[in-house]
């Protein structure tokens, strides 16, 4: 073994910031921003009935959903 030769072994970077998380993260406080900017009420049909609501507590609704369903489906299984 050469002196030169003092991987560690790691793959990828180092912490818990990886590209991939700043580039969520930056989405997620953008997602939050536009849902706290957009407070005024507004009719939403869901299937049959009208329902009158904040569209921040719609938006803040789908963003969880989201994250929900993005969570189920990419998460890591053991082997």
């Amino acid at each position: 073994m050469s002196p030169k030769d003092v991987s560690s072994g790691a793959k990828g970077p180092i912490g818990a910031f990886s590209p991939q998380r700043i580039v969520v993260l930056v989405i997620a406080i953008l997602s939050l921003v536009l849902i706290v900017e957009n407070a005024d009420e507004v009719t939403i049909r869901l299937l049959i009935p009208l329902v009158t609501m904040p569209l921040s507590l719609a938006l803040l609704a789908m963003f969880v959903a989201g994250m929900v369903c993005g969570g189920y489906l990419f998460r890591r299984r053991p082997k």
